[in-house]
């Protein structure tokens, strides 16, 4: 199967209808970071197929469930979930934030070849990185707990707004270290398409009275 047909069929089994330019850019996406690949270490997988597997489609999951005017990636490195997002809907502004001097390269680069005018790119450490315009979504996908995600972002989170933490196995642990002031909204499932094993989004909100 070729990639265009499995990223086809992914996106239909994710309930998600883009149109073929977007499915296009998608597919040049994921040559760009092929390209990429080959000097710089970007991701450890190197397959195509995986890539849209375990990458794009991951990424593509949580769509459904983010209503963002304004979306953070953060720890964004090769543009995972940022990029994505930010294709699939060009409504949605979405700020990559990395420290990585090699990975804003090419999500500098990346930004530039698909045309994403939705999308900017940070080159910050995120606890010290200061902005006007906070998000009303942050996502992280394999950054770190999410007790240390909520910490060092909570500064960039708008009144209302909400974290989004990509996991595998359902986090009751880290659900458990969660500040007090921190409600868990949903933990939602996700089924990948080719992705062996448990994927989960975390949607979790701030009680800003009881700060």
């Amino acid at each position: 199967m070729s990639t265009a047909d499995q990223l086809k069929r992914g996106l239909i089994a994710l309930g998600l209808v883009l149109d073929n330019e977007t499915q296009q850019r998608l597919l040049d996406y994921i040559a760009l970071i092929e390209k990429w690949n080959r000097v710089y270490n970007l991701t450890a997988i190197r397959e195509p197929e995986k890539i849209v597997s375990h990458h794009l489609l991951d990424s593509l999951a949580v769509a459904p469930h983010l209503h963002a005017k304004c979306l953070l990636d953060v720890g964004s490195g090769a543009g995972l979930p940022g990029i994505p997002l930010a294709l699939a809907n060009p409504e949605m502004q979405v700020t990559l934030l990395d420290s990585n001097h090699k990975k804003i390269a090419f999500l500098n680069q990346a930004v530039m070849e698909l045309k994403l005018k939705n999308a900017k790119v940070s080159a910050e450490r995120v606890e010290s990185w200061q902005t006007q315009n906070r998000f009303d979504v942050i996502i992280s996908r394999a950054f770190s707990e999410m007790s240390e995600f909520v910490r060092i972002t909570r500064h960039l989170l708008a009144p209302g707004g909400m974290f989004a933490a990509m996991k595998g196995l359902h986090p009751y642990e880290e659900i458990d270290k969660l500040p007090s002031d921190c409600k868990v909204r949903q933990v939602l499932p996700l089924a990948i398409p080719g992705l062996e094993g448990a994927r989960h989004l975390a949607l979790i909100g701030l009680d800003w009275q009881a700060g």
